[in-house]
């Protein structure tokens, strides 16, 4: 269910998107979002929220990077509205302080959005793997001196072809861009079903030009880009 973050992210894209598709990509003063972009008196209803407060805790979660959907510069202020928002009883008017910090936004969440997509938000980074435990590790110890003594020192051959199984046995990736399953059999520099690149800028489909987000129509070729 949507929040005051997520809702305060849905109409900066809309404005943004509006104004100009070119301005998704272009990073701007933060003093801009709650100055001129989604200030509180015009937005109030839109946002949903009950005081100005309310309001702006939710600018500084957005200018702390909360959930991935912008990114601060310069890192230290960054850092700082993140602490921030993280107290118990924060000071919800810290960003202020910095009003020409350079706001930048996710590219790829902002177009998950303008596309309709239910969940845009950039998926949270992979936990890492759990440290193995001292039974686990005098096992792999032996399972290692063993392949050394069969192979004189070296790795077994078929180590390889294992590691190359398991790559293969992976959850199938998905296109960050149409949502459709990559081919998991080979490489893959452009999805089969949009044309676009698995990762990297979006490109036009008819000349490979960059375009972005919201562009209809390609400024290099004028081809239609399909990304309405």
């Amino acid at each position: 269910m949507a929040d005051d973050l997520d809702r305060l992210f849905e109409r900066l894209v809309s404005v943004l998107a509006d104004d100009a598709p070119g301005r998704l990509a272009v990073p701007f003063p933060a003093a801009e979002v709650y100055e001129r972009l989604v200030p509180y008196r015009s937005n109030r209803s839109t946002l949903k929220v009950a005081t100005h407060q309310d309001y702006e805790m939710a600018v500084l979660r957005l200018l702390a990077g909360e959930r991935g959907y912008a990114s601060l510069e310069p890192a230290e202020v960054r850092e700082a509205l993140e602490r921030e928002a993280g107290e118990k009883n924060p000071d919800t008017a810290l960003f202020r302080q910095f009003p020409d910090a350079l706001l930048s936004l996710n590219r790829l969440a902002a177009e998950r959005f303008l596309r309709g997509d239910r969940a845009y938000a950039p998926p949270p980074p992979a936990p890492p793997p759990p440290p193995l435990s001292p039974e686990s590790a005098e096992a792999t110890e032996r399972e290692d001196e063993g392949d050394e003594g069969e192979t004189g020192g070296e790795r077994a051959p078929l180590a390889g072809a294992a590691f190359e199984l398991a790559e293969q046995s992976e959850s199938p990736r998905q296109c960050p861009y149409c949502g459709e399953t990559l081919p998991g059999s080979r490489k893959v520099n452009f999805c089969p079903q949009c044309g676009q690149p698995p990762s990297g800028d979006l490109r036009c489909p008819a000349c490979g030009g960059e375009v972005d987000v919201g562009w209809r129509y390609c400024v290099s070729c004028g081809r239609a880009t399909g990304f309405e």
